[in-house]
């Protein structure tokens, strides 16, 4: 079984979902949306730190669904600049959400002693998908950086 193929500049339409870059907004909004879900819904036993987690789950959502809806919509045709504009804001998004999943980490570790278990589970649940996020956006981080390498 082979994987979707890989293009050298920035797919259009509908088939920006069918390659493999790509495609990989799909699981970055899921698990970013989940983060954000499970951390809006937990205690806060930092408000600093937890802050920080509900920011970058925002941002880094926003920022997915504006790119996905742009490629879509086929306002990147012409310029060979939104290559590198989706390399940088993919690291950008990997960088931020790993501090982002040890942020959540630090702060589930705080609250394990206290007595609601649903809550820490929450922030276990929320510190689970933050790395998952982390690590879709790193896999979706090399890609764009061999795209933009290519291009």
């Amino acid at each position: 079984m082979s994987s979707a193929p890989s293009t050298r500049s920035l797919p259009s339409g509908l088939a920006v979902l069918t390659t493999l870059p790509d495609v990989l907004f799909i699981p970055e909004l899921v698990f970013g949306g989940l983060v954000w879900i499970l951390v809006a819904s937990s205690k806060v036993p930092s408000p600093v730190l937890q802050g920080w987690v509900m920011f970058v789950s925002v941002f880094c959502f926003v920022m997915s669904i504006t790119l996905l809806c742009l490629y879509i919509c086929g306002m990147h045709r012409g310029s060979s600049s939104w290559v590198t504009l989706d390399a940088i804001c993919q690291e950008i998004a990997a960088l931020f959400y790993f501090s982002a999943a040890v942020s959540e980490a630090y702060a589930t570790y705080i609250i394990r002693s206290s007595p609601p278990e649903q809550l820490y589970q929450e922030n276990i649940a929320a510190v689970v998908f933050a790395f998952l996020a982390t690590l879709v956006y790193v896999v979706h981080t090399v890609f764009s950086l061999l795209r933009w390498k290519s291009s």
